[in-house]
Formats: C-alpha cells, sequence, structure tokens
C-alpha cells in the first residue's frame, strides 16, 4: 500500500473512514484497523444477502397475493351464481306452490260441490225414497249375428252388441291433455317430468304426469228380436170391455194385407197403458211389420193408426268393471296465465310437443283449459 498519497475518504456503508498518518500510526494499528474493515465488509455482503432475501420473499408474498386475490374473485363468483341459483329455484318454487295452492282451492270447491250434491241427493232419499243415478255415456258396437242354437229355425234374429261406457276425465284450469299418436313419445315425456315451453315468449315450467282414470263399465247386450211377437200402442180409450178389444185386434191383425199378419195364438192387452202384445201362431208372422211403424185399425166405425214395433228380449252377459289407461296420454301441469287467447296457447303447446328436439312427436289429439273446467270423455279401444 502506497502511504506517501494525500489520506483520502472512505465510505462504507454509511461510515466514514480516513486513513492515518502512516509516519505516526504503529503496525499494531495498523492491523487492528484492517481486521475491522473486513469485519465491516463482511456485515455489508450478509446485510445485502438479507436484502436479496427479503426481495425474494417478496416477490414470493406478491405471487402469493396475486393467486389469493384470484380465488377470492372465484369464490366471489361462485357465491354470486349460487345465490342467482337459489332465486330461481325459489322463484320455481313459489310458482309450483302457487299453483298447488289454486288446485287445492279447486278441489276444496269441488268437495264442497259434492256435499251439496250429497246433501240434495240425501233430501230426495228422504222425499221420495229412491236415488236416480245418471248412468254413463255408453258407446254400442254391433259385433256380430248369433247362431241358432241346434240349427232350430225359430225365425228369431238373434243380435250381439259390444257396449261400453265413456270414462270421464276432469281437466282443470291451466291444464292441457295430448293424446300421440305413438305410446313412446308419451311414455319419454312422463320419464322427463320437467319441461320448458315458450309460451309467447314467456318461459313456462310444465309438469307432465300420467293421469288416473275412473273404473268403466263393458258387457254384451244380446237382442232377440221376435219373430212371432210385435208390440202394439197409442191404442184408442173405448167404454168397451176388454175382451172385445182384444177380439177386434186379433181379426185385425188376422186379415192384414200389409205383407205380415196371419193367424193369432194370443192376444196380451193392458188398458191403462193402451199396449198389447200379439203373438201369431207361425213363425216368422212377424218379420212383415219390421218395416211398418204405423197400422191401420178399424172398430166401432172409427179408424185410427196404432203404433207397431217389433217385440225384443234384451239381456246382458259378460258384465265387468275395467281400468281406463290411456299410454299415449299425458296432462300437462303448471301451465302459467298469458294475455294470449285459449286457442292461441294451446297452438305453441302443440307446437313445442311435436318437435323431436324437445323429445316430442305427432299428436293426434290436444285439449286445453284457461278457464274453469271441463269434462274428456275416453272410450275403450276397438
Amino acid at each position: 500500500m502506497d502511504f506517501t498519497s494525500p489520506p483520502l475518504s472512505l465510505k462504507d456503508n454509511g461510515f466514514n473512514t480516513i486513513a492515518p498518518d502512516p509516519c505516526g500510526t504503529s503496525k499494531d494499528e495498523m492491523e487492528t484497523l484492517k481486521e475491522e474493515l473486513k469485519k465491516w465488509k463482511e456485515r455489508v455482503e450478509k446485510a445485502e444477502k438479507a436484502k436479496a432475501d427479503l426481495f425474494l420473499c417478496k416477490l414470493s408474498a406478491d405471487d402469493e397475493y396475486v393467486k389469493a386475490e384470484e380465488e377470492l374473485i372465484k369464490l366471489k363468483d361462485m357465491q354470486e351464481k349460487q345465490h342467482k341459483d337459489i332465486i330461481m329455484s325459489r322463484d320455481i318454487h313459489e310458482r309450483e306452490l302457487r299453483v298447488l295452492n289454486e288446485e287445492n282451492a279447486e278441489l276444496k270447491r269441488e268437495i264442497e260441490k259434492l256435499k251439496e250434491d250429497l246433501a240434495e241427493c240425501s233430501s230426495v232419499v228422504l222425499r221420495a225414497g229412491q236415488i236416480k243415478k245418471k248412468v254413463a255415456e255408453m258407446k254400442m258396437k254391433f259385433t256380430h249375428m248369433e247362431d241358432m242354437k241346434d240349427d232350430y229355425p225359430d225365425m228369431n234374429t238373434h243380435c250381439v252388441f259390444g257396449v261400453a261406457t265413456k270414462i270421464p276425465f276432469r281437466l282443470n284450469q291451466n291444464q292441457a291433455l295430448l293424446t300421440f299418436e305413438d305410446e313412446e313419445v308419451a311414455q319419454r315425456l312422463i320419464k322427463m317430468g320437467k319441461h320448458t315451453v315458450n309460451l309467447d315468449n314467456k318461459v313456462a315450467e310444465v309438469r307432465v304426469k300420467p293421469f288416473t282414470l275412473e273404473m268403466g263399465i263393458k258387457f254384451e247386450l244380446h237382442v232377440t228380436i221376435s219373430g212371432k211377437k210385435i208390440n202394439v200402442s197409442e191404442l184408442p180409450e173405448l167404454s168397451i170391455p176388454e175382451e172385445w178389444m182384444r177380439d177386434k185386434l186379433e181379426l185385425n191383425f188376422y186379415k192384414s194385407e200389409q205383407g205380415g199378419g196371419g193367424e193369432v195364438e194370443n192376444v196380451n192387452y193392458d188398458k191403462q197403458s193402451r199396449t198389447a202384445v200379439i203373438t201369431f201362431l207361425r213363425p216368422g208372422a212377424a218379420n212383415g211389420f219390421v218395416r211398418c211403424t204405423k197400422y191401420p185399425f178399424f172398430v166401432n166405425g172409427r179408424y185410427c193408426k196404432l203404433s207397431v214395433s217389433p217385440n225384443t228380449n234384451v239381456h246382458l252377459e259378460k258384465l265387468q268393471l275395467y281400468c281406463g289407461i290411456s299410454k299415449k296420454t299425458i296432462l300437462l301441469k303448471g301451465i302459467q296465465e298469458t294475455e294470449d287467447d285459449e286457442e292461441s296457447i294451446q297452438d305453441m303447446i302443440e307446437i313445442h310437443f311435436q318437435k323431436p328436439s324437445n323429445s316430442g312427436g305427432e299428436i293426434d289429439k290436444i285439449k286445453f283449459v284457461s278457464k274453469g273446467v271441463t269434462w274428456v270423455w275416453f272410450e275403450e279401444d276397438t
């Protein structure tokens, strides 16, 4: 080291040192100063290293902060989505609850109506001692002619008809019935349960339900049209003995000139109802009166026309109850009220459920009720 040069100021870690005069400094002091300088340099290196470590820690903390902030944003978005889902679910449940309340109110009104009907029926029973029950509308279909037993030519006509009651179904307000051509379409829609239907830019969550019909009745109606007997009505009121009237009827139908009649076996006359049953001796004699509804009658110088009709014997066979199930039909509930008319809403429902993209198919029949209730009748497939 050159000690002849002038002393210089040293700056090390914020400390100012002045080089001592070499002439007045001993060797031991110089060694001490060198050791002191070395220690300060080590301290400076440690401080720089600590500074670098702190900087790295700061960078790592900044990365953690950014990640935590991103995670917080995700959690906020998730919380907002959950909140929206909760509100939407609450709205749907409120709508369903409103629909159920309306149906409950309608059922209560129906119960009250049934109670009134029951009270009215009870009063009728007390007054008249009997109940008149309305019979459901029936569908009758001719099935076949019945063969004569043992090939005996009795000249009677034997007909068999299949009869089944039409089963009523009550369709309430804001409900619809859809009958598809394909059974699989209806069953597929029932399994899906809920459907979103666009009703004039208004989304409606409707529920698809299977429905249960009441019990129906079916039986065979066997009708035998007699070939020997005819019914006569609208007989004139005459102040003559009943035996004379029977004789006059027998004589009148014995000499019939309208293609029927003949020898009379018996005349069953009822003066009170002004009716009679004429039985001919020859089988097939009554067949000539099938197309004759009015028959001339001369008695005591008077002319009148009698009503003539076939004599029939009717009895039931194979009477049984059956449970009506329509696998091609679905019931829609929860259809919201709109400003559109009933026919427009029905058209929109039909268009929606006809589309294959909505799991629908070809619709055979559709019925929608926007106000009040209506009755739909189902009949057995033939």
